[in-house]
């Protein structure tokens, strides 16, 4: 019986690429904290995760007319899986990012992308065991 080492692994793949493109948008949105207008931003991990391992998704595949053509925001945040954040308390200026809120979140994604990269390292190890033999 043959192993497929993707399909051992892909699940952890996957996971670490998705918490490293949050933790760029989080760190984007406690960069902007104090930019009037800003508007707080989030992957839908789940959403995200479930299209990267081809299971069904309610993402709808967008195309240009010609190749020419640019994608507008909204269609790119459609593609990507970026969302806004709904406000909880919005300033005044129109900024929507609760500090406490994102550097919580920050904090949380680090702590899930190490859990991820423990979880392969430890499945890498056990493949290394079953390849040696021991």
């Amino acid at each position: 019986m043959a192993i497929s080492i993707d399909k051992h692994i892909g699940l952890y793949q996957h996971a670490l690429e998705l918490r490293s493109q949050r933790a760029n948008v989080l760190a984007n949105n406690i960069a902007n904290a104090d930019t009037p207008g800003y508007q707080a931003r989030d992957l839908d991990f789940q959403q995200m995760l479930k299209a990267r391992m081809g299971e069904g998704t309610e993402m709808v595949p967008v195309s240009a007319s010609d190749d020419k053509h640019f994608l507008s925001v909204s269609q790119a945040d459609t593609i990507t899986g970026l969302k806004f954040r709904n406000p909880t308390n919005p300033a005044i200026d129109g900024n929507t990012v609760d500090a406490q809120l994102e550097k919580t979140e920050f904090v949380r994604n680090t702590m899930e992308y190490q859990a991820a990269f423990e979880f392969l390292n430890g499945k890498i190890k056990s493949l290394m065991s079953a390849i040696r033999g021991e």
